[in-house]
């Protein structure tokens, strides 16, 4: 599953570079969402399966390192190969790139080795669904981490423009800037969350969710104060810091949500919260800050896209409160594993 689903998202990725109009686009990219939305669950389950409790936040965030690296990655070598050749390259490149590392997958990743099926061990989707509608700290871990995703998400797409319109920088510059952002301070981020939380989530399990929701705050500010920074010099440590603690959420909460349906459910679990993150997080927070943008750009012309962007840091604010509630739901929600047989 995870390996045809890389090969899904990487061919729709490649073919991006050949479109020739605005639907040959939107379908390519509908393409390369059904690709992704069918790797990431099934990874987040086999992690869990390979990893104790007391070691599966750092296994997800090192998985989850390939969101800053990629990022990272994606910012510079993308930069430079539109650039030197065009947009329609860096499609080409990064789309094949993962094509060839599909059957790598398949080849070197083994699947954990399952009981026989007893009777009873069935998890259809709706007892998945029906199980974690009756957990208050499932709504309250996907809403508060759908809240950081719109706008994480949102910065993602538009702090190019951004630094671009404020700072004055070309487009390789940018793409330097940002991919040193998210190498340094992306992978810190992610890898601490995961860390802290096995560290501290073993002794309370509400600090799967209280580590997020400290980081949001942490975020809010860091990022308000970097982007309305008036020289990069000021900029970079605090977008530094902004990109450290906007994921840091990722180990704790994606650990958590593994543990609030037995073993059997963990993919359904996973891709349940996944819907509705995405749903919020891509659907609406690139779509809402754009929108802004627009409506501020009779008053403040070329900062509107930046003042979009700080007003939209409020989210964060949100994402914590709510994640304040589900750390006190957590414990009486959480499953713990079955004996190994």
């Amino acid at each position: 599953m995870i390996a045809g689903s890389v090969a899904v998202w990487s061919g729709f990725t490649a073919v991006c570079g050949l479109a020739g109009s605005y639907w040959h686009m939107f379908v390519f990219r509908l393409g390369v969402g059904v690709g992704e939305a069918g790797g990431v669950a099934p990874s987040y389950a086999l992690i869990a399966d390979y990893f104790p409790p007391e070691r599966r936040a750092r296994a997800l965030a090192i998985y989850s390192l390939g969101i800053p690296l990629g990022l990272a990655g994606g910012a510079l070598i993308g930069a430079y190969l539109a650039a030197w050749m065009s947009w329609r390259a860096a499609f080409l490149v990064m789309g094949i790139a993962g094509v060839v590392l599909a059957p790598v997958l398949l080849i070197f990743v083994r699947d954990l080795p399952k009981k026989p099926p007893v009777a009873g061990d069935e998890a259809p989707v709706t007892a998945v669904f029906a199980l974690l509608a009756r957990k208050p700290s499932f709504w309250l871990l996907a809403f508060a981490s759908s809240s950081s995703s719109l706008i994480g998400y949102a910065l993602a797409l538009w702090t190019p423009a951004v630094i671009m319109r404020s700072f004055g920088l070309d487009l390789i510059p940018t793409g330097q800037f940002l991919s040193s952002l998210l190498l340094i301070g992306g992978t810190a981020g992610v890898f601490a969350g995961g860390w802290l939380a096995d560290r501290l989530g073993t002794r309370d399990r509400a600090w799967y969710a209280r580590l997020p929701a400290i980081a949001w705050v942490v975020s809010a500010v860091a990022w308000t104060a970097g982007l309305l920074a008036p020289n990069l010099w000021i900029a970079w440590p605090l977008l530094l810091v902004g990109n450290a603690v906007n994921i840091l959420w990722l180990g704790p909460v994606i650990t958590a949500v593994q543990h609030l349906a037995p073993a059997r459910m963990r993919s359904t679990a996973s891709g349940s919260f996944l819907l509705i993150n995405n749903l919020i997080g891509l659907g609406v927070g690139p779509l809402l800050i754009g929108r802004v943008s627009d409506a501020l750009k009779d008053s403040y012309g070329v900062d509107a896209l930046r003042n979009a962007a700080v007003a939209g840091t409020f989210f964060y604010l949100l994402a914590a409160i709510l994640m304040a509630f589900a750390a006190a739901k957590l414990r009486a929600d959480w499953v713990e594993d079955s004996p190994k047989a």
